[in-house]
Formats: structure tokens, sequence, C-alpha cells
């Protein structure tokens, strides 16, 4: 059965999606029905948010009021998912449930999570302007895309010496 699912678009009220998501994982569970709905997700993003001085990764959903469901569509799944409070009914012509193509999929970015994307390239030249090391500027030596981390060749009591920062604590110098 596993075979025959697919991705679907179930619509939710605005700010609902993790409420609908945890009810029908609660309902899956409690019915046996694993073989049927397979995955929901809320696709989400992480995002710089800057608030005055201080800038932090936070968390944003792609498509709010939606929340996409891998399930086979049949009488039962269908009932559980368009009666969980909070659906307003399944994406597609009359409420009519139409699933995703493998390409919808891929561009939703359904089964990946987008990562936060560092603006900065090796050898670039960046001031600290957060942290204790605030102040103070080098070039980025090394970069890890995925935690948002970078290492800093700083110049410190006539020494050179490479800090471990967070992208969001440096600004490109001119």
């Amino acid at each position: 059965m596993a075979e025959e699912a697919k991705w679907y678009v179930a619509h939710t009220y605005s700010g609902y999606e993790n409420k609908v998501k945890e009810s029908i994982e609660k309902t899956v569970e409690n019915r046996g029905l694993e073989h049927m709905i397979m995955d929901i997700r809320v696709p989400m993003e992480d995002v710089v948010e800057k608030r005055g001085e201080t800038e932090k990764i936070v968390q944003r959903k792609l498509f709010p009021g939606y929340v996409v469901i891998k399930m086979v569509m049949n009488e039962e799944s269908w009932y559980v998912v368009r009666n969980t409070r909070g659906v307003t009914g399944f994406v597609g012509p009359g409420s009519k449930p139409v699933p995703l193509s493998d390409a919808e999929v891929e561009r939703m970015g359904v089964d990946t999570v987008r990562k936060a994307s560092i603006k900065f390239a090796i050898g670039d030249l960046v001031e600290i302007k957060s942290g204790p090391m605030e102040g103070f500027s080098g070039n980025i030596e090394k970069m890890d895309n995925d935690t948002g981390t970078l290492w800093v060749t700083v110049s410190m009591f006539g020494r050179e010496t490479s800090v471990e920062i967070n992208h969001t604590q440096v600004s490109q110098m001119a």
C-alpha cells in the first residue's frame, strides 16, 4: 500500500497548521492507520530576523494555512483528514483531493529543510558586530553552511587568532 501513497495538500485555518498536524498524528496512532497516512508536514524554512542590533534565525512556515500529507487516498483516510478540527478541506477542484506531482513535491521542498543562506564567501573581510569579539574584524577562513558557522581570523595582541562565530554576528566590510 505504501507505493500508492501520494502527497496531498490540506487547507487549514491560518495558525492551526501544527495543531492539525498533531491531531492527525494522534488519530492515525489511535486508529492504527500508519499504513494509510504515512507522513504529515508543515514545510518550514530558516529565516534571519533582525530586531534592532541583534539577528537570530527563526523558523517560518513556507505555506501558511496548508499542511502537506503523504497518504493512500481512500474513504477512511479522506474522512480522518477532512474531519480533523482546523482542516477546511483539500486543495483541488470542488475540494476533491488532487495529489501533488513529483515535480511539485520537489519544488515545494516538502522532503527537505531549507537552510538560511550565508551571504559571505571564504576570504571576505567582515566586522564582528555582536558578542565578546564585537569590534574586531578579520577574514573568513572557513564556513559551515548547514550550521551558519564562520571561522574568522582576527588580529589580537599582535597574533592571528581563529574565532568561531555565527554568520548573523558579522557584517561585510567594504
